[in-house]
């Protein structure tokens, strides 16, 4: 590859990753039917024309953005130091990582919302998505395995399970804050009601897969 070949390339990478955020962003505040081309373009400082030379369609670009925003949370949890030999506190800091990601990021929450208010059509389209879900089942596997050789959690429990509860009780939460907090009358946004709902659900989840809960009294 010559010097203006590895500049064009370099170039079109970093055009690609421009419109790639600014479709995130407009998906994430109008959803997949209000968010338009010409706004996508004008927010990456680019034009209809390159989005559709890069992505060739409406559809193929929020296909792209639903497995980009599963390769962010994918990435950001291959960074996590977990120890297995250790899996109640192990699975703890998971619940948390989990949790945090979802708080500090609402546009995973957006894009995941609008995909199933089109009844996961566009994530059905696509070949990534059922190996990003499988690594981030995988990264529970040794944790739960290693608490059943300890003798910590049950034998039976089935590692999707798992993943559902915890990011079900972490989706939930995110996804619907705001008519949760009207409905029961606090601010559920809050740095207090987060920390005390995170508390909360991680004894849950270790509850759920413990033999014995951790805490519990033996008279």
């Amino acid at each position: 590859m010559n010097k203006k070949t590895g500049i064009r390339a370099q170039q079109a990478d970093q055009t690609k990753a421009r419109i790639l955020e600014a479709a995130v962003k407009v998906f994430t505040r109008d959803g997949y039917s209000g968010g338009r081309i010409e706004q996508i373009s004008s927010e990456a400082e680019s034009n209809d024309r390159m989005i559709y030379y890069y992505f060739a369609s409406k559809e193929k670009l929020f296909i792209r953005v639903l497995e980009h925003t599963y390769e962010r949370f994918n990435h950001a949890e291959s960074l996590l130091q977990l120890d297995p030999s250790t899996p109640v506190q192990t699975l703890r800091e998971l619940v948390a990582f989990v949790w945090h990601y979802y708080v500090n990021n609402p546009e995973f929450v957006a894009i995941l919302s609008i995909e199933n208010l089109h009844k996961g059509k566009h994530a059905k389209q696509s070949s990534e998505l059922r190996r990003l879900s499988g690594e981030a089942v995988d990264v529970l596997r040794p944790i739960i395995e290693a608490g059943q050789q300890q003798g910590l959690f049950r034998q039976d429990v089935d590692i999707k399970h798992v993943y559902l509860m915890i990011a079900s009780l972490c989706y939930f939460y995110n996804s619907n804050v705001h008519t949760l907090s009207s409905f029961l009358g606090e601010d559920l946004a809050q740095q207090r009601p987060q920390q005390d709902w995170l508390a909360f659900i991680s004894d849950l989840v270790v509850r759920g897969v413990s033999i014995t809960p951790p805490d519990a009294v033996i008279v």
